[in-house]
């Protein structure tokens, strides 16, 4: 079979893209033909090396951790499932991934594909809306009523957060570039702040928040001034940078997956795609990405 796969770390020019052994499901796995991936941040981050002490890998290595397609062939001990099923998941982190024209996947880290979108766009909700539902939820607890500022909210994280934050009840606030303004909006934002002074008095107008969520990187000072926001009580979390609060490692979750699923179809949270490429470019994709020119939320699909 295809596949994108790198034998060292190293920068993008190490991804390449040729033929392995199509892999076999063993007890408690499927094998999935893939429809289509996403390219994430922690997808370079373990290419790069600079994850090795937490996620370490086998070379050659296949990256992808979000996959959506259909069962080719189900493993034993595997119930629930059947051939031809379209499914969406969040794969393990050390494991081969979807860069591939199949993958195995454990069987319960899967849940039925969204029938609303196309099948390969569903491999952009896995990671993202996962991350923004345990950090909102699980670790901030948010509930109708409550204020929560988002930061960074123009990546695909920040879609999905704040989605999912209004349909709690929540009033949002969010920081991006003035260009996903009006996306965000469309999205529930009740205001949007295009530069966040982290050294202004007030810092952000509305505070303090009872939840602060962090999405992007930012220094010490930064981030203490942005906890500084938080509210008695309340609740900072960050997905990039330590600090005062609580950083959100994403795990695999088949049912909060399912939940999310669900609310796709019923047409209450969007999957924001922003370019879909043959997986043979991952390299160019990996690329754009260390140098900061990827549009969004990027799908890789298989010949």
């Amino acid at each position: 079979m295809r596949a994108a796969f790198f034998h060292r770390y190293g920068d993008s020019d190490v991804l390449e893209y040729g033929d392995i052994d199509r892999p076999a499901p063993g007890p408690g796995e499927v094998l999935v033909k893939v429809a289509g991936t996403s390219f994430n941040p922690v997808d370079a981050g373990i290419r790069g090396g600079y994850l090795s002490d937490v996620f370490p890998i086998v070379f050659p290595h296949v990256p992808g951790i979000d996959v959506a397609g259909t069962i080719e062939e189900l493993g034993d001990d595997v119930s629930g499932w059947q051939v031809g099923d379209a499914v969406v998941g969040l794969l393990p982190m050390v494991g081969r991934g979807a860069a591939a024209e199949y993958v195995v996947a454990p069987a319960e880290s899967l849940a039925a594909a969204p029938t609303s979108v196309p099948l390969a766009d569903s491999a952009a909700l896995p990671t993202v809306a996962l991350t923004a539902w345990q950090a909102l939820f699980e670790v901030a607890g948010v509930t109708a009523g409550q204020t929560v500022l988002i930061n960074g909210a123009g990546g695909a994280v920040g879609g999905y957060a704040i989605q999912l934050a209004k349909q709690a009840g929540a009033e949002v606030t969010a920081t991006a570039k003035a260009g996903a303004a009006e996306r965000l909006r469309g999205h529930g934002a009740d205001h949007l702040i295009d530069y966040l002074d982290y050294t202004a008095t007030p810092v952000a107008e509305g505070a303090p928040f009872d939840v602060v969520l962090n999405l992007i990187g930012t220094t010490a000072e930064e981030t203490d001034a942005l906890a500084g926001l938080v509210a008695d009580g309340g609740h900072y979390v960050g997905t990039m940078t330590s600090g005062p609060g609580q950083r959100v490692f994403v795990r695999s979750d088949a049912a909060q997956l399912a939940d999310l699923v669900s609310r796709v179809d019923a047409g209450l949270l969007t999957i924001d795609v922003a370019d879909r490429r043959p997986l043979a470019e991952i390299a160019a994709v990996h690329a754009d990405a260390d140098a900061g020119r990827l549009p969004g939320k990027t799908i890789l699909t298989p010949a």
